[in-house]
């Protein structure tokens, strides 16, 4: 009897855990959709198109990469960009994204589905955002469980954060970089676990994935070395974590050599130096592990006294060495955007172009609640339940969300590193929180096998009581008295284990009406965050179908759905070239200039033409109007942005000089004071005038402020009235409103009308967002002074010949 009944209870429980892996199964598949089908916004609202700025460098080279081959593309010298120096594409570009989106090419059309190569650009982020959620359930598995698992994918599917890098046709290096990143996290929890030696190469091969794809690999290189170390100090070491990391930074380094654009950097910069001081610390552990276990006592203290010596003359040789090699770099190793995260003020101080692009700022408060939303609100739950109990893989998720939060508070653009982080946080911490609320309800309902019918609460204390006593028994009968046999000596610890977990889940019992109300106001709370966010039209039309779907995946999806699907519908989904505002009567406008200008490039000016514009323009220049571009958003080459923003700081005839100096024939400039674009170059100026003004000292930031306030109206500096940024974007202005009124400055501005000598404007848009100049030839010199004496000396002479004669076209 007691044989048949085990054999069914085991029986049942196969047939429980298959159903709930098939249940999970259909539940990732679902999150999956989620996760692609919200990013779509951008496709249905507008077309498919790519956004921002450097995705048209990527998606040129992918085009490139498609059509002439991979070696071609490792060899390709691009001769359109930083006219005249050009650049190396396949040395300076981290080719991941380029060659997984090839690869997504080659093989649709291998299975006869004619797709382009834009279309293919333009998924590939909702694609790998799918990817991405299914590797944080893994991830999140591997620390508290499957139900953790899964809050955490649904989460990391619809927040905005991510939301906001992965788009439809958001097509930068960070669309696959997220995968990348926590498959590789997983991939190392996963060896940790199981100390595999298989799991271990696959980790070494993940993080070779995130070298190839995106510059944020040292965030990985960093942050495993400091979970060993915690892990080593804490006194944690085992031969799993040896497995972990030792495989990791022997093939990871020397993969990582192989990305031309890293090189011998993974080994001669100070980014890397963390992992090999603590490769060498991990051995030096695991050598004394190894003698202690092998050594009495007493020849174990000589053998660590050796051990200790020789590691401390080892370690001071290569101390040597690392400072050697640091002192000869003015940054100490360091690139730019590593100190500036180490140090928020360095890039403001001596690096400008670094400190120019937006999204290098620190972001504000109101972001953390746009990006992240009531996840900040559960990341401290999440942080408490990872240390009940704490292990080797929730201090890695607990230290993996410290530093990402650190990280997050200096660069706005590190909030996608954080999100994933957080997701895992509040998985944890609302699948815990359900766990204790739905167990209490289920012990306490009459006919449970946890408690007895009656529900005597004093009888269920007086069992626990009791339960408690016979466990401290067993445990001191154990001590006291031996096994005789191996068997019972494995078996006790398990049984004491299961009793000891029983009753510590009993206790952990809440109330059954504080559980019921606790439920309540979660569905609440739920509620009232689905009726504010639901005043967002633009959400109504998608939302019955999202939160049915949610619905079957997760429960913890209703109160943060609607704000994550405005995100995506209204916050994220605009591209950047194409712009959409709505007027007080609710019509839609359309803001196309920037394609408009590019188009007019491309059919009015010659194949070899020159184009100067600011830096944020040249990869859409290149990429759409086919245009060769002085500099572009790669800003490798410092002096020659700062050559570029000397001249849009100089007086129109000196800015003609530098331009024509570099072949440029076309300068082009983007304008919002008439349709109030406030990101134009006008609101960009002052830093040109820095970063032009860190190379060449003649070009000074005060000269262009009045009392140290930026101004363009009747206050402002002459030598801000007569530079040539002025004069390009506010020349004829005045003929718009007969005030020249700038709507973003909200002011009239100072000096309306003049005209341009050196420049002649070609092309302005519609709605006056991008305006066109060329350089006007040079007029014809002549030689000497005699000569032009002489020429007035024939003109005074013979009057009648010269008012009867023609003009000279040359002068």
């Amino acid at each position: 009897m007691a044989d048949g009944e085990s054999s069914r209870e085991a029986t049942a429980r196969t047939l429980r855990n298959a159903f709930g892996n098939v249940f999970s199964f259909f539940i990732l598949l679902l999150i999956g959709i989620l996760a692609f089908s919200i990013r779509l916004f951008s496709v249905i609202k507008y077309e498919s198109v790519i956004h921002e700025f450097d995705p048209y460098f990527n998606y040129r080279v992918t085009q490139f990469l498609t059509k002439n081959g991979i070696y071609d593309f490792w060899n390709w010298f691009d001769d359109r960009t930083w006219y005249p120096l050009g650049r190396v594409i396949g040395g300076t570009v981290y080719p991941g994204l380029t060659l997984t989106a090839g690869t997504l090419w080659w093989l649709l059309n291998s299975l006869n589905i004619p797709l382009s190569v834009e279309t293919v650009c333009v998924f590939t982020a909702p694609i790998f955002s799918a990817f991405a959620s299914w590797a944080t359930y893994l991830l999140t598995k591997e620390v508290k469980g499957t139900g953790a698992g899964l809050t955490a994918a649904v989460l990391l599917a619809m927040v905005p954060s991510y939301i906001s890098r992965s788009v439809a046709g958001s097509y930068d290096n960070e669309a696959v970089a997220i995968f990348a990143l926590i498959f590789t996290f997983y991939l190392y929890i996963k060896t940790l676990n199981t100390g595999s030696l298989f799991y271990a190469t696959l980790n070494a091969l993940a993080y070779f994935y995130m070298v190839c794809s995106w510059g944020g690999y040292t965030f990985i290189i960093n942050l495993i070395p400091m979970h060993v170390l915690l892990c080593i100090v804490t006194g944690r070491y085992s031969s799993r974590l040896y497995i972990a990391y030792a495989p990791l930074v022997v093939l990871g380094t020397l993969l990582a050599a192989l990305v031309p654009v890293v090189g011998f950097n993974a080994v001669m910069t100070s980014e890397h130096f963390a992992s090999f001081l603590v490769f060498i610390i991990i051995h030096v552990v695991a050598l004394v592990y190894h003698v202690k276990g092998n050594l009495s006592p007493r020849m174990f203290k000589v053998a660590v006294t050796l051990v200790v010596s020789v590691g401390l003359v080892v370690c001071c040789a290569m101390i040597a060495v690392l400072i050697a090699l640091v002192a000869s770099s003015p940054t100490k190793g360091w690139s730019g955007r590593s100190l500036s995260l180490l140090d928020p003020t360095y890039a403001s101080k001596y690096i400008p172009i670094i400190a120019s692009v937006s999204e290098h700022q620190p972001p504000t408060w109101p972001s953390y609640f746009m990006d992240i939303n009531v996840l900040a609100f559960l990341v401290p739950a999440g942080i408490i339940a990872c240390f009940l109990p704490l292990s080797d893989a929730s201090s890695f998720a607990v230290l993996y969300i410290v530093t990402a939060v650190y990280f997050s508070g200096v660069m706005v653009r590190l909030m996608l590193v954080f999100a994933p982080a957080a997701c895992i946080m509040s998985g944890i911490a609302l699948s815990e929180a359900f766990n204790v609320l739905t167990r209490s309800i289920k012990f306490q309902l009459p006919g449970s096998s946890g408690i007895s019918q009656s529900g005597d609460t004093s009888m269920n204390t007086e069992g626990e009581q009791n339960d408690i006593a016979k466990t401290e028994k067993m445990d001191e009968t154990a001590k006291e008295r031996p096994s005789k046999k191996n068997k019972r000596k494995e078996k006790e610890p398990v049984v004491k284990a299961s009793i000891r977990s029983r009753i510590e889940r009993r206790l952990l019992v809440l109330p059954l009406e504080a559980s019921v109300i606790a439920i309540i106001l979660l569905v609440l709370l739920g509620a009232f965050y689905v009726k504010v966010a639901c005043k967002v039209d633009a959400a109504l039309n998608v939302h019955a179908l999202l939160t049915s779907t949610l619905e079957k995946s997760s429960r913890v999806g209703r109160w943060k759905l609607v704000h994550c699907v405005w995100a995506a519908a209204e916050a994220y989904s605009a591209p950047s070239i194409v712009l959409t505002t709505y007027s007080r009567e609710g019509g839609l406008h359309v803001f196309d200039d920037f394609r408009e200008a590019y188009a007019w490039l491309s059919h009015n000016t010659e194949v070899d033409d020159k184009v100067a514009s600011w830096w944020d323009y040249g990869y859409q220049t290149t990429a759409m109007a086919n245009r060769t571009v002085i500099v572009d958003n790669n800003t490798w080459n410092n002096t020659h942005i700062a050559t570029v923003g000397t001249a849009m700081s100089s007086p129109e005839k000196a800015a003609w000089e530098i331009f024509n100096s570099l072949d440029v024939k076309y300068v082009l400039v983007v304008f919002g004071g008439l349709v109030g674009y406030p990101s134009d170059d006008i609101n960009k100026f002052l830093w040109m005038v820095r970063i032009g003004g860190g190379v060449f000292p003649h070009i000074k930031e005060p000269d262009y402020l009045r009392d140290g306030q930026y101004r363009i109206d009747s206050q402002a500096t002459p030598t801000m009235l007569n530079c040539l940024m002025y004069k390009l974007s506010y020349y004829r202005f005045v003929e718009t409103d007969g005030k020249a009124f700038d709507r973003v400055r909200q002011t009239e501005i100072g000096k309306k009308y003049f005209k341009l000598t050196h420049f002649e404007e070609v092309f302005t848009t519609h709605h006056w967002m991008v305006r066109i100049y060329k350089l006007k030839p040079p007029k014809n010199r002549i030689r000497g002074k005699t000569k032009k004496s002489k020429s007035k000396a024939s003109s005074t002479s013979s009057p009648k010949r010269s008012g009867t004669g023609k003009r000279n076209p040359w002068h």
